[in-house]
């Protein structure tokens, strides 16, 4: 494994961290994810209130096993959940019981989106209240995590003495929000930066268009399509955890192998990504990234599964591309929910953090996947399936 500083506080954190956003329903296996992580030297577990029963799940198995005192738990406040500053010890108290502990490593204010909401909240007496907090032990570092441009994240960070912070950031997003810039200026003041989104939802690592994965195999055949996006991150000094949402154990030992086997990369090989992210930029169509922030959807509308079949039809062909359309929209039950259904309430789009226009792009994907042709295929597969 390997360990960068956190500046601020000296701690050794595990460049590779677990995110808890997408723990499986099996309880058993996210039991063996997280204590294979342990095991193979992960030490950085980011969670959220937000989370569904992520931060329940962490705490029991810590608790269980003693190994509270072996990881760093970053988990955070839901801004957008918090209605007056009486929610800042509503929220942050049943976090704790969650968690089963009584400190906080790394504490996060959730999703900032532009200076003036920092501004709104410190109005509240946020930053008051995080004070506290830090003085009594019950958070040990203070931080916020980033979906907005990089002028404002500029502006944040130097509005307050942040401990770390969080940003979205892989090969394909190098200069999308924060980016490469705010990277660099939140190094310059020794703040530690995690990563989220490394592998764009996955799509870097099993949504590559087939020539992408051809080109990287020339370069080094080695490395998988994960491993590339992974040693892109960790090629760069200012990078000093790269959170991977690792689902399964057999993700997890894949990621110690990556960490483990890491070296910084050749002239050669950079030069490879430039054309990897033309081809990707050609073939996918709509950047949704799977976060699931604009679920539930009001009228049931699986939309990121929506995206990524329409993002897989144009990447990956038409076979495969509706295939995974036809499964997203629940094609062959009695009660599809397709795209065409949105009401245009637009609760998805205040909450996308890529800002996507969603309520356009689910048109747009149901105009192209869901002509007479292929609604009326779907509907005789209906039939014969629910018979």
């Amino acid at each position: 494994m390997i360990y960068r500083e956190d500046k601020k506080s000296g701690n050794k954190l595990s460049a590779l961290g677990l995110g808890c956003m997408r723990f499986p329903r099996d309880k058993a296996e996210t039991e063996r994810i997280i204590l294979s992580a342990i095991e193979g030297g992960v030490n950085f577990f980011d969670t959220a209130y937000i989370y569904p029963n992520s931060e329940v799940t962490l705490g029991e198995i810590l608790a269980k096993h003693n190994k509270r005192k072996d990881i760093y738990i970053a988990t955070k406040l839901p801004l957008i959940m918090c209605k007056s500053s009486d929610d800042f010890d509503k929220f942050f108290n049943k976090q704790l019981r969650r968690l089963q502990t009584d400190y906080i490593d790394y504490y996060f204010l959730h999703s900032m989106a532009d200076f003036a909401q920092w501004e709104h909240f410190r109005e509240w007496g946020i930053e008051q209240w995080l004070e506290d907090k830090k003085k009594s032990g019950k958070i040990r570092q203070i931080g916020f995590s980033y979906h907005g441009n990089c002028n404002d994240f500029i502006k944040i960070i130097d509005s307050y003495a942040w401990e770390f912070c969080m940003i979205q950031y892989n090969y394909y997003d190098e200069n999308y929000q924060a980016g490469k810039e705010g990277l660099k200026a939140a190094a310059e003041k020794n703040m530690p930066v995690m990563i989220m989104e490394p592998l764009l939802g996955g799509r870097l690592a099993t949504g590559l268009p087939k020539q992408a994965v051809e080109m990287f195999a020339k370069s080094n055949p080695a490395l998988s399509p994960a491993d590339w996006a992974f040693w892109w991150l960790w090629n760069q000094p200012e990078v000093t955890v790269v959170l991977s949402g690792m689902n399964s154990n057999q993700i997890v030992e894949s990621n110690l192998r990556s960490t483990d086997d890491f070296r910084p990369l050749t002239e050669n090989e950079l030069t490879v990504y430039a054309d990897i992210v033309e081809l990707f930029r050609k073939s996918y169509k709509i950047n949704c990234t799977g976060c699931n922030y604009c679920l539930p959807c009001p009228k049931g509308i699986n939309i990121p599964s929506v995206f990524s079949a329409y993002n897989t039809r144009y990447a990956q062909g038409f076979i495969a591309g509706m295939t995974l359309y036809v499964t997203s929209i629940a094609g062959v039950t009695k009660n599809p929910v397709s795209p065409r259904i949105c009401n245009g309430c637009g609760k998805c789009e205040k909450i996308c953090p890529q800002n996507l226009p969603i309520r356009k792009d689910l048109k747009k994907v149901a105009r192209k996947l869901e002509s007479l042709p292929l609604r009326f295929a779907i509907a005789i597969l209906r039939k014969i399936m629910t018979r």
